[in-house]
């Protein structure tokens, strides 16, 4: 009995773990389109002096296709520490006061982990689709519904990135961030068999109606 204790206390000590430990922010805001300008340079400006800190990995800000001052902004950290420091620094405070002298809507941040994250691209994606996905109280394999879309689209030609966050309070939303190289890709993607297959298994259990936007990355 001794010798099975200890075998199990053993294999418990080796079972694998989740050692990712980036903490993402996906923000919406919309600005008076006459203020954009304004707003990609202190968007800068808070990108370059945010690098500078410890555990920085990579902004992005987007803006809705078609829909001008419609901007979307993520923010990717090594671990949720780093992020509390930086949200109590002076840059984000300097941001935060910048945008919201231009705002049209309130500044809507969310905070996420992740859950599965493809390479990081070596190219940069002409197209992005970012998708807000709400899950009802019965979607017990949503994650997993994701994580094979994931894995499939990322084979597509034409594809170059393709990341899935959910919320670190709400396991029952998530963000899909899609990298297209052009529309046709896109459009080849809506049509794919996994994609079906996906948009099948998600009608029961979604919670509200997928929140599809095309985004084109501001620099």
């Amino acid at each position: 009995m001794r010798s099975l204790l200890a075998l199990l206390i053993v294999l418990g000590a080796q079972a694998p773990t989740n050692t990712d430990t980036a903490f993402y922010t996906v923000a919406y805001v919309d600005v008076m389109p006459s203020a954009k300008a304004p707003a990609v340079a202190a968007f800068k400006q808070y990108r370059d002096a945010s690098s500078k800190e410890p555990g920085f990995v990579r902004f992005e800000l987007f803006e809705q296709d078609g829909r001008e001052g419609h901007l979307s902004l993520i923010e990717t950290w090594a671990n949720p520490g780093a992020y509390d420091t930086h949200s109590a620094g002076a840059a984000s405070k300097e941001w935060r006061s910048k945008i919201d002298t231009i705002r049209l809507s309130d500044y809507d941040q969310r905070p996420y982990k992740t859950l599965s994250l493809g390479p990081t691209p070596s190219s940069e994606p002409q197209i992005l689709v970012i998708t807000h996905v709400d899950i009802g109280g019965q979607g017990t394999n949503a994650a997993e519904l994701l994580k094979r879309l994931a894995e499939a689209s990322r084979k597509e030609n034409g594809n170059i990135r393709f990341d899935v966050i959910q919320h670190t309070m709400r396991a029952n939303h998530f963000t899909v961030i899609e990298g297209w190289r052009n529309r046709q890709a896109v459009s080849a993607h809506a049509a794919a068999p996994h994609t079906r297959q996906y948009r099948d298994g998600l009608a029961p259990i979604a919670g509200s109606p997928l929140d599809e936007r095309i985004y084109q990355p501001l620099k």
